[in-house]
């Protein structure tokens, strides 16, 4: 599949959308007011709670560079949050962008790679055996899901960031809360794995999965992925993405089921 900077564009503005219906959602979960969602050329910037994943400037570099007097608004508002700012920036984005982070003091700390595939030709295979995938709540899939990033995979490149449980169990239901929906995978009757999917239009993200260190490589990713791929393509999404770390289990389970890179994804980095 190949990507061009349109295409980016409404990957990039699909996951600034998700992240403010998150950050809305803590919001109304948290009722104190710290919650924010700034709009920011074109993208979001966002805060949920502290340390959230949610907590990130996305989306920038397809609708123009933002003026100076909006950074800063937006800079004060996560120092005021006590939160360092966390720009993620799409190598299909204007190269102005990052000229214009790194001169404000923003370090480049991490990658994450964006991958996608057409909805359009789907092979037609059922879970491995003993694997059943439906749809799901909040328990067990909560602390399933939980548990199991918490041992995270060790192939690949490490994530630079480690979330405390229980704003990993609040950021899911921030998810929820912004439409996402869940499956839950078993194998032989035991909760296993589970994964999520929010739909933006045409797009369908892939929101997260894991799987429970006793039933890794047993095809249980394999079997979720299927499962969000068939309802986006009922739902009639034309294409699905998902952000993986590099080279990881999780990047080489959404290749083997037909994902291609698209870009990859800067994370720059700036201390309040």
């Amino acid at each position: 599949m190949f990507c061009d900077a349109d295409l980016a564009a409404r990957i990039e503005r699909a996951e600034a959308e998700l992240m403010e219906a998150t950050s809305r959602a803590a919001g109304r979960r948290r009722g104190d007011g710290s919650a924010f969602a700034l709009a920011l050329a074109g993208g979001a910037a966002t805060f949920a709670e502290t340390d959230s994943p949610f907590n990130k400037i996305a989306g920038l570099g397809f609708g123009g560079t933002p003026p100076d007097a909006e950074l800063e608004r937006v800079e004060r508002a996560f120092e005021a949050a006590g939160s360092p700012v966390q720009a993620e920036v799409a190598t299909l984005a204007d190269p102005a962008i990052a000229e214009l982070l790194t001169g404000r003091g923003y370090r480049l700390v991490s990658f994450e790679n964006v991958l996608g595939r057409s909805l359009t030709d789907l092979p037609e295979t059922g879970p491995a055996a003993g694997i059943e995938v439906r749809p799901s709540g909040e328990d067990p899939y909560e602390s399933l899901v939980a548990d199991a990033t918490a041992t995270a995979d060790t192939q690949g490149v490490p994530s630079h960031e480690d979330f405390d449980r229980e704003v990993l169990v609040n950021a899911m239901r921030d998810l929820a809360e912004s439409g996402a929906r869940r499956w839950l995978a078993l194998r032989d009757g035991e909760p296993a794995g589970g994964g999520s999917m929010r739909i933006a239009g045409t797009i369908a993200q892939l929101t997260g999965a894991a799987t429970s260190p006793a039933h890794r490589r047993r095809g249980v990713q394999t079997a979720l992925l299927a499962a969000r791929l068939a309802e986006a393509a009922v739902a009639g999404c034309e294409v699905a993405v998902v952000t993986t770390q590099p080279g990881s289990q999780s990047q080489q389970n959404v290749q083997r089921m037909g994902f291609d890179l698209l870009y990859t994804r800067a994370v720059l980095l700036r201390q309040a």
